[in-house]
């Protein structure tokens, strides 16, 4: 069985304080509940990457941590902007590149984030590519257009073994927040299916099968093992539901005992 992403990215949420007893309360939370097919992956601000990372190896969590955000450049006079090498040197192991508030809010383009996307391969950290669509493309009924461009810009210049060792999450604009409404699972399933035959026209089937597609916004305890019965969608890329570890872990339960035994 593939493994199954299940993450969260805490955005500029969580001093050091309450990122040590989210890693407290997860050391104590999660061993019960996770199974080997689970990847738990967690994305803390900057400042905690590296007390974080090494929480989570000192329980012995089989978590893997990553940054928000990297520049594209290996160093230079880029004020406030953090290096794959710092992230790696932090603890990381994967780096979140292209979030919709990245590319509203700091105007991050798709070209940009091709460039960040081959430096961190470069370094050796995996990237998590974020797309998705607003409400206006959705109800223009462009979505797919939208995302396939998008992943496929993020992954212009990438060998089908490059391309492997990153993850593509489908976070659609007017699904996450708190204000959000999650995209149904069968519609996920559909975009998703879309994506991978993208993938699989510009890798070949078994590379193209083999990039893990998560899926984002609006992930919550009701809806995570039903998304992940889709075919096309290999984890979950969550939010604000995961910001309490009591909250993440009852997710994860519901993943192992809802989706994969079922599956085994």
């Amino acid at each position: 069985m593939k493994k199954v992403w299940v993450g969260t990215s805490w955005k500029m949420n969580k001093p050091l304080s309450e990122a040590q007893a989210w890693c407290e309360a997860l050391a104590y939370l999660l061993p019960p509940v996770l199974h080997e097919a689970v990847q738990p992956f967690v994305i803390p601000p900057f400042t905690a990457i590296q007390p974080v990372t090494r929480w989570l190896a000192e329980q012995q969590l089989p978590c893997l941590t990553g940054g928000q955000n990297m520049h594209e450049a290996e160093s230079g006079a880029w004020t406030g902007e953090i290096s794959a090498s710092m992230l790696l040197e932090a603890g990381a192991s994967l780096v979140e590149l292209g979030h919709s508030e990245r590319r509203a809010s700091f105007n991050e383009s798709d070209g940009a984030i091709n460039r960040k996307v081959h430096t961190a391969l470069r370094h050796g950290l995996r990237p998590l590519i974020c797309i998705g669509d607003s409400a206006e493309e959705k109800a223009w009924g462009v979505s797919p257009e939208t995302v396939i461009r998008q992943a496929k810009i993020a992954l212009h210049g990438l060998t089908a073994s490059e391309a492997q060792r990153c993850l593509l999450a489908w976070e659609p604009i007017w699904a996450i927040g708190a204000g959000g409404t999650p995209a149904a699972p069968e519609e996920a399933g559909a975009m998703h299916r879309l994506l991978r035959i993208a993938l699989q026209e510009k890798y070949g089937a078994q590379a193209g099968a083999r990039i893990p597609l998560l899926y984002g916004g609006s992930v919550n305890l009701q809806n995570a093992a039903p998304l992940l019965q889709q075919a096309d969608i290999d984890g979950l890329f969550i939010g604000r539901a995961a910001w309490d570890a009591a909250g993440y872990c009852r997710i994860v339960q519901s993943v192992v005992q809802d989706f994969i035994l079922k599956a085994l």
